[in-house]
């Protein structure tokens, strides 16, 4: 069994969208641990604020699999097939972890991990002792590190995701 992290993003009707991806993961995947849902501004485009959270998962499914079934779940929710990269979105899933697999032409370790808040908090909030694959430092000393004026983050108090689509 694979130990899988996606990142979960939404701009766009951000609570349903991120209540409908989460569902559809775990209709998929089955049992998923998920971090608290964090609202931030967008990077790399001017537009309105995300909410994101990592969801944590195993499954036998290899990886071009998980990659084509995020893909699958995210047109599933109105994504446009060629979305553009730096826009507004109903549901973006991102392939973070797969394992310690280290893996450049699919962004294994995905770079975003270290270089936006949105993916590096809730990612150490599920697993801090967890080590980065190529940097061989734990999730929460990447967070301890990370700059504390670089990007905006708010965690979202109100429940965004029903308790029982949650492990934890």
């Amino acid at each position: 069994m694979a130990h899988i992290f996606i990142g979960v993003g939404s701009s766009i009707n951000r609570r349903e969208n991120i209540r409908l991806g989460v569902q559809a993961l775990q209709q998929t995947f089955g049992e998923l641990n998920l971090s608290n849902v964090y609202e931030s501004e967008a990077v790399g485009f001017e537009g309105g604020h995300f909410y994101n959270l990592v969801v944590e998962l195993t499954s036998d499914l290899p990886i071009e699999e998980v990659i084509k079934q995020l893909k699958a779940i995210e047109i599933q929710l109105g994504r446009p097939l060629k979305a553009v990269k730096f826009a507004p979105r109903t549901l973006d899933l991102d392939l973070l972890l797969y394992d310690d697999v280290i893996d450049n032409s699919l962004d294994l370790p995905r770079a975003e991990i270290t270089l936006n808040a949105f993916v590096l908090k809730p990612l150490a909030e599920l697993a801090p002792r967890l080590l980065h694959p190529v940097l061989q430092l734990s999730y929460h000393t990447l967070w301890a590190q990370y700059p504390a004026d670089k990007q905006k983050l708010w965690k979202v108090d109100s429940p965004v995701i029903a308790k029982s689509q949650s492990s934890s």
